[in-house]
């Protein structure tokens, strides 16, 4: 019931989310929710570049709870830096729920934080086919071990499509962080 009542009131406010009595941004009420359990989080990404860990860090006393950012455009990068199984990005490709899995988990070891939130997709306008057009993004949350995957599909230009994805990313730790009942994949 709770989960419905958040839902509604983000779909009324957009950005704004109901916290209590005060309203504040998604970003900040991600922050707080880290805050509030002692949890600190990390970001892995590629087609948003920077963006999430950008909005993440305007919040006034991120310093509390965000480790650090992974911008791995680059396959090598995301092998390197974050782990990701050179296997899986020949058989699944980047742009993968594998590739996100493995990104959001292998952040979270990398930098020691409770959550992590990754982004891979197609941001375009190029780079598309028909099995992966642009604008398919895979996202992962994952929290204390426990990971989820939501696949998503925007459309827009480049950039619209680079901050639907942001603002995805955030929706989805905030449900995360929100939910009572475990984990599931989407």
């Amino acid at each position: 019931m709770e989960q419905d009542k958040n839902e509604a009131m983000e779909s009324r406010f957009g950005k704004k989310v109901s916290a209590g009595t005060e309203d504040m941004t998604l970003e900040e009420s991600v922050v707080s929710l880290l805050a509030r359990r002692g949890y600190t989080l990390t970001c892995a990404e590629s087609c948003t570049g920077g963006l999430l860990s950008g909005r993440i860090i305007n919040v006034a006393g991120v310093s509390d709870v965000y480790r650090a950012g992974f911008v791995t455009y680059a396959d090598a990068a995301k092998r390197t830096l974050l782990g990701v199984g050179e296997a899986t990005l020949k058989q699944f490709g980047a742009v993968s729920p594998q590739t996100a899995r493995e990104m959001a988990e292998g952040a979270a070891v990398a930098a020691g934080a409770d959550a992590a939130l990754a982004v891979t997709g197609i941001a375009g306008p190029g780079g598309g086919t028909p099995e992966k057009p642009v604008g398919l993004v895979y996202i992962a949350c994952t929290v204390k071990g426990k990971t989820r995957v939501k696949e998503c599909r925007f459309s827009g230009s480049r950039r619209q499509i680079r901050d639907a994805s942001v603002e995805e990313a955030l929706r989805l730790l905030y449900k995360c962080l929100t939910e009572e009942a475990g984990f599931c994949m989407f």
